[in-house]
């Protein structure tokens, strides 16, 4: 967009953003989704000012308010927080960084497995295929892929102790 336009835009902007605030509070009853809402048709908007400009904008942005909300009420990815009069329960004494040592753990274990015993893991646990599908990706028979699977695990165990420590320890009594 050359200099005209975007300054032709950026005073749309200035002169209409009040109204269109209300329209996508209107949409959305919250403060926060009417700004998000706002921001997201306004940029969609920006690049074919345009061909927008021509007509009537402010109907346009409007109606891409509208389309934009309804695109998000149907969207499976968009859920809202649960308000809560209590936080959640957190793990006494749990340490925030312990996690992220075990997966560091885990992740410099399996770079250092052998290529076939990491691909029977990722494929197994990873992925969550059966054997027989796993045995057909990789070419040999179900009996290897178990084989393969044993002796991949038992060397994470040796690789990283610290793993099979805390599966001991999370195991149910």
């Amino acid at each position: 967009m050359d200099a005209d336009l975007e300054a032709e835009f950026s005073d749309f902007v200035a002169a209409r953003s009040h109204a269109l605030f209300r329209t996508a509070l209107a949409l959305t009853g919250h403060r926060q989704q009417a700004e998000d809402l706002l921001q997201t048709v306004l940029v969609k908007c920006a690049r074919h000012w345009p061909r927008i400009r021509s007509g009537a904008p402010e109907a346009y942005l409007r109606t891409a308010l509208y389309r934009q909300q309804t695109s998000w009420w149907r969207s499976l990815r968009r859920h809202r927080e649960v308000s809560t009069g209590e936080p959640p329960e957190t793990a006494v004494g749990a340490d925030a960084t312990a996690g992220v040592d075990l997966r560091l753990a885990l992740r410099d274990a399996l770079t250092r497995l052998a290529p076939k015993h990491r691909a029977v893991l990722v494929l197994r646990y990873f992925e969550d295929r059966p054997d027989e599908e796993i045995a057909e990706i990789l070419g040999c028979t179900e009996s290897t892929v178990r084989s393969q699977a044993a002796r991949a695990l038992a060397r994470l165990r040796q690789l990283a102790p610290e793993l099979h420590v805390e599966a001991k320890e999370d195991a149910p009594r």
